[in-house]
């Protein structure tokens, strides 16, 4: 098709011809330029040649360009093509530029709580369990009914979580002063909680630093500062322990407890020093009972294998016959002959409950306090049953590192390190002593094998 010269009255006048799909008016004053009309619109383009490839561009909607502008951006384009470069990746380039500026402008703005929630997200594989929640705790917008353990003269609904406030804040706004500030309104009311709250703050603020979507909107410094530092409530070493003339008040009100499996939990807790979570999450497939172990998880090594002791196993016996008994279940009328009853599948958790979310004892704190509270003796927490293990163990001389093999913690020497790795045969030696110990004192008859131990080991 021949050129001409573009002017606004023949831009205007164009028309798709009759039975046509498009037509192009090409201008004669710059090159590659032309008007494209299709069935109902018209809109400038540029055509031109990259090496042999021909292209096209649209520019734009005549509704929206003018001719002038359009001859500016075709000799732009030419531009480009003369130099090598192609238009369409170049306005790709562009956009993407664009796209990237605002979702930085987005980003800057938007509550610090979609970067935590993704940073939650990131880290969940390396957390156990109970840090996740913690986490969860920390950020919780608060407001919904309580259902367990409300006190009288208690709010009926959660309080928010104490980092909540802070993280419907854009990451920006999180400075020092702001951490300051923050710490100041908390400490005063929970500074156990709040100094939990601020460390993980911290871990949050250094691992934004670290990735480049959010190291341009967070101050590094608004946890680690001086001043910030100086907010923050020292750790207080808990001491919480079950003393040795406390063992038999103590066993006699936690056996007495209703449920069975929180009372055998608890035993349990308290004689192999476990944490409660690695605990709780005890599994069937993981106590072997003919070669007297128990495989847990381990928050340091991954998992440990401790002694399964007499007096456990017995506990453990008497969990397991009941878990394979069947619940009472209502009659149903079956609906043909041929119909299967309803299967039922035990609970692959030792300490399984039916009523929580994860089908595991989740809350067993309450019933401990209730047996504290009958016994007349002090606040004991769960974790304080763990020490009293360590504690207790001291009385019958076993070697610090056997209870810390035992118990899971990391090695404190360099010998205990890379020196001393004790079979389970040696751990049994000791941990039936200690278990022997601690129900003699407690006033409760020993199993038989406990018995023989104590005489081997004398």
């Amino acid at each position: 098709m021949a050129r001409i010269k573009l002017t606004a009255g023949r831009v205007r006048d164009f028309t798709l011809p009759d039975g046509a799909h498009q037509a192009f008016l090409r201008d004669a004053e710059v090159g590659g330029l032309a008007v494209r009309a299709t069935a109902g619109a018209k809109a400038f383009v540029f055509q031109g040649k990259i090496g042999r490839r021909d292209l096209r561009i649209t520019v734009g909607d005549l509704g929206t360009w003018t001719l002038e502008d359009a001859r500016v951006e075709a000799r732009r384009l030419q531009t480009l093509i003369d130099q090598g470069i192609d238009p369409r990746h170049e306005k790709a380039e562009r956009l993407a530029a664009t796209a990237a500026k605002h979702e930085q402008a987005r980003q800057s703005q938007a509550p610090a709580m979609e970067a935590w929630d993704t940073y939650v997200e990131v880290r969940r594989a390396d957390w156990g369990e109970w840090h996740t929640k913690n986490h969860a705790k920390f950020a919780q917008a608060g407001g919904k009914p309580r259902t367990r353990g409300r006190r009288p003269g208690e709010p009926a609904t959660t309080q928010p979580g104490p980092l909540h406030a802070l993280l419907s804040r854009s990451l920006k706004e999180i400075d020092a002063d702001t951490v300051k500030s923050w710490l100041s309104e908390n400490v005063a009311t929970r500074p156990t909680w709040t100094a939990q709250a601020y460390r993980a703050l911290r871990a949050f603020i250094g691992w934004c630093a670290e990735h480049p979507e959010y190291r341009h909107h967070v101050y590094v410094d608004a946890c680690t500062q001086k001043q910030v530092r100086a907010k923050v409530p020292a750790p207080r070493a808990k001491d919480d322990h079950l003393q040795r003339e406390q063992l038999a008040l103590w066993f006699e009100h936690v056996r007495k407890l209703p449920n069975p499996i929180v009372a055998a939990y608890l035993q349990t807790l308290l004689l192999t020093g476990a944490r409660r979570e690695e605990l709780a999450a005890l599994t069937w497939d993981n106590v072997d009972f003919q070669w007297k172990s128990l495989t847990i998880r381990d928050k340091v090594e991954g998992q440990r294998t401790i002694p399964l002791t007499p007096y456990v196993a017995g506990l453990l016996r008497d969990l397991k016959a009941r878990s394979e008994i069947p619940p009472p279940q209502p009659r149903k009328l079956r609906q043909s002959p041929d119909e299967e009853p309803n299967e039922w599948n035990p609970s692959p958790w030792v300490f399984a409950s039916p009523k929580a979310a994860g089908g595991r004892l989740a809350g067993p704190n309450i019933a401990h306090s209730r047996a504290l509270v009958a016994a007349g003796l002090p606040h004991v927490s769960l974790h304080g049953l763990r020490r009293s293990f360590g504690t207790l163990a001291e009385w019958v001389e076993t070697p610090v590192g056997v209870v810390a093999q035992i118990q899971g913690h990391k090695p404190s020497a360099l010998a205990e390190k890379h020196y001393r790795r004790r079979p389970l045969d040696l751990l049994r030696m000791w941990h039936t002593k200690i278990e022997g110990w601690i129900l003699t004192e407690a006033g409760i008859e020993q199993p038989r094998e406990i018995k023989v131990e104590l005489k081997v080991v004398h």
